[in-house]
This record gives structure tokens, C-alpha cells and sequence, in this order.
């Protein structure tokens, strides 16, 4: 009777390049040789349980890892990380040959979201991996609100043109401003009247 083991496969496609870890040993399969560690990112400590999402959720996991200390923080958390596509399998092999067993069953298809380093006894980097559905809470209200974008859905239409004295000012191409000045108008005064100190002061 031929016995089978269970093993784990992670693929991260990053701008820099794949990285192709697995729980333990070295596996191939798909053409890629799936190790457990990575020159950066280090080994595998923990993946959390997907938890289906609800609501104006989507389903999340986090995944630690147990980096090199020669991997600086700069190493483990690029901005254009963010988005890059990782999947997970679980896949059946031979211990005795160390062969798959078959196809391995792809688990969770997601992207990077989130990565944070924290430093304690050990160095450990959690990046959070979440559906590809995020994408659909993605908002682009800068570019809806500008007068060029609304004319090439809807072409001459110029209701953005005459969009003035909006009471919510929405910055667009550029960050929020950090505050504006109030305009008032000073306080009226009657023809011969000489205003109040108080008055003065408003």
C-alpha cells in the first residue's frame, strides 16, 4: 500500500520576482522548484484560516514569516509589493520519491495588501493576502469628479464645466489641502453710524 503526504505550496508573483515557498523540504511542480525558505522573506512561520468576508468585505488571510537577518526593512516591504498576485495550494506526494501525487488543489487565489515588521525575540513579517474581489472597492473619485473624464464618457455634455460653490471641496491630482481661509464680509454699517467696539472686533 503506497502511503502519501500532505504538503503546502506558495507562490508570490513579485515585481522583483516569483518567490515559491513550501512548508518543509523542496517539491517541484508547474516547471517551479517550491523551497522552504527564501533568500528575502525567510521561511514560512504560520498562515492563518481564510475567513470568508460579508458585507463590504472580502475574504483575508495573513501570512508570517521568519526573514533573514540580512533582509533590511526596506528588503521586506516595497510599495510596489502591493497587489502582487499569491496563491496557495495543497498538493499530495510520494515521501519515498518526493513526487506530487497529482495536481495540487489551489486553495486561495488573492493579492498582497498589507506588510508590517515587527522586531521582538525574533523578526517576523506579516503581510496580509487578500481576494482579487478587493479590487472592486477600489474608488477613482478623482478622476470622475474632473470636467475632462465626465466629457469623454458622456462628449459634450458640460454639466462638470458649471460645477462651482460645491459646499464639500473633493481635491483631485493632488493631496487633500491642509486647510482653507473663511471669507467673511465686514460688519455693515449705516450711513453716520459709527460702529461698536464689539462690532469692531467681529
Amino acid at each position: 500500500m503506497n502511503s502519501v503526504s500532505l504538503i503546502g505550496l506558495c507562490k508570490i508573483e513579485l515585481p522583483t520576482g516569483d518567490v515559491h515557498l513550501c512548508d518543509g523540504g523542496f517539491i517541484e511542480y508547474d516547471g517551479d522548484t517550491y523551497r522552504s525558505s527564501d533568500a528575502v522573506l525567510g521561511t514560512i512561520a504560520s498562515i492563518q484560516a481564510m475567513g470568508e468576508g460579508t458585507g463590504p468585505e472580502v475574504p483575508a488571510m495573513e501570512m508570517v514569516l521568519l526573514p533573514p537577518e540580512a533582509s533590511t526593512p526596506a528588503d521586506l516591504a516595497q510599495p510596489g509589493w502591493q497587489t502582487s498576485r499569491a496563491r496557495f495550494w495543497i498538493g499530495e506526494y510520494d515521501p519515498e520519491t518526493g513526487l506530487l501525487d497529482g495536481t495540487p488543489d489551489l486553495m486561495f487565489d488573492g493579492q498582497l495588501d498589507q506588510a508590517s515588521l515587527s522586531v521582538g525575540l525574533t523578526r517576523e513579517l506579516a503581510m496580509t493576502v487578500v481576494s482579487l474581489a478587493e479590487r472592486l472597492f477600489e474608488r477613482n473619485t478623482g478622476n470622475s469628479l474632473t470636467s475632462a473624464w465626465h466629457k469623454s464618457i458622456w462628449p459634450g455634455e458640460l454639466g462638470h464645466d458649471n460645477a462651482t460653490g460645491l459646499a464639500v471641496q473633493v481635491a483631485w491630482g493632488v493631496a487633500n489641502p491642509q486647510g482653507a481661509g473663511v471669507a467673511y464680509a465686514p460688519a455693515y454699517r449705516a450711513p453716520g453710524r459709527r460702529l461698536a467696539r464689539d462690532e469692531l472686533l467681529a
